[in-house]
């Protein structure tokens, strides 16, 4: 998902949301919550992380300083897409947003010594209902472009997938 920018001699004006053109894309959905997490330090992951219904969410999220690799795992166990990831960076200085659905595990890897990242959220955030998976659970095999150097308590102590791991519950 693409937003739009003007650039001059004054710098940049960038439109973050349009709720007409993402009506295209997702009817119906609307955010409630918005927030902005700064990552310190080129090789630092965030994630992956995900809400169990019914606080399942949407998320649109946008780099606005610096460049991440930004990372979805589909854990919906009905999709045809299960398990698998898809990654694609984010910069400040283009216009590319990710939408991750209810039912995706998302997180990034920092590029740049600092990456601010802005997430729009569909749910309110639940402490309860929030689950993840670890960054570097074998059954994903997610390719990370750096060697990874940080990672929170918090995100190692995510379960390794299974048999019989059921997936995010949307």
């Amino acid at each position: 998902m693409k937003s739009s920018s003007v650039t001059d001699d004054r710098g940049r004006f960038r439109k973050l949301f349009d709720a007409e053109a993402f009506a295209s894309v997702a009817p119906g959905v609307r955010f409630v919550q918005t927030n902005l997490s700064t990552t310190l330090g080129a090789s630092t992951v965030r994630g992956m992380h995900f809400q169990h219904a019914p606080a399942s969410e949407f998320k649109l999220v946008c780099c606005l300083r610096g460049r991440v690799h930004d990372v979805v795992v589909d854990l919906r166990k009905s999709s045809a897409t299960w398990l698998c990831w898809h990654a694609v960076e984010l910069r400040e200085d283009e216009n590319t947003q990710v939408l991750v659905p209810p039912g995706c595990a998302h997180g990034f890897q920092a590029l740049t010594e600092r990456a601010d990242v802005l997430y729009q959220h569909s749910a309110t955030w639940d402490p309860s209902a929030e689950g993840g998976v670890r960054y570097d659970d074998p059954a994903l095999a997610i390719k990370w472009p750096l060697t990874v150097s940080r990672v929170s308590e918090r995100d190692l102590s995510f379960p390794l997938i299974e048999p019989g791991f059921e997936g995010a519950r949307t």
